[in-house]
């Protein structure tokens, strides 16, 4: 498993706007709240304090920005694997495409799930409509799982947040370098785990 990035800042290049996002993501995760001011943020991001708040407003509506930010990229990782004939292969891909996104995103993900400090930087967290877009994604997954008979028919958002909650402590475990207390975790916890869980709603054979 090869060490992740934490926030591609080189896609940002010319966009000050999302410069800004991730430089800001990188000073919380790496700094803390603290460190966290237009000024630092200008300087980091090379735009004016102005720039910071003509895009934001305020340092809370940065924050905000941040965690709807870390959403999107989630939604697009998870998008990207597409639909084959067989659901519970996608459901596999989809934790891959959400691990891959924690992995590539840490700063980011960090502040979507409030694994970093914000000091007073709270506000409303991210657009409710994106956060929510995210979970849709796994509900959509099981949904088409249990409409194809290899899930038991059930509540399919109660059978999602299983699912959500056992590959999101996974991950929030291997972010914080806690997975380490067995070797290639990967293999031996996250996909036995997931694929105990699945078999155990499925139906049973004739």
């Amino acid at each position: 498993m090869s060490g992740p990035p934490s926030t591609d800042s080189s896609s940002a290049s010319g966009d000050p706007r999302r410069r800004l996002i991730e430089e800001a993501a990188r000073i919380l995760g790496e700094e803390g709240p603290s460190s966290l001011s237009a000024r630092r943020l200008a300087g980091a991001a090379g735009t004016s304090t102005m720039a910071v708040y003509t895009h934001f407003g305020s340092m809370t509506g940065v924050v905000e920005a941040v965690a709807t930010e870390g959403f999107r990229r989630l939604i697009d990782h998870v998008d990207a694997v597409g639909r084959t004939e067989d659901p519970l292969a996608d459901l596999r891909r989809m934790a891959g495409a959400y691990r891959d996104n924690a992995l590539e995103n840490r700063h980011l993900f960090g502040v979507m799930f409030g694994a970093i400090s914000l000091g007073g930087f709270h506000g409303r967290g991210a657009d409710p409509e994106v956060a929510a877009a995210a979970f849709e994604q796994i509900v959509a997954g099981v949904a088409r799982a249990m409409d194809a008979g290899v899930l038991l028919p059930g509540d399919p958002r109660a059978v999602a947040a299983q699912f959500w909650s056992a590959l999101h402590g996974y991950v929030m475990l291997e972010l914080a370098g806690m997975d380490r207390v067995v070797d290639d975790s990967e293999r031996t916890v996250l996909w036995p785990m997931l694929a105990h869980l699945l078999a155990a709603l499925a139906p049973s054979p004739r």
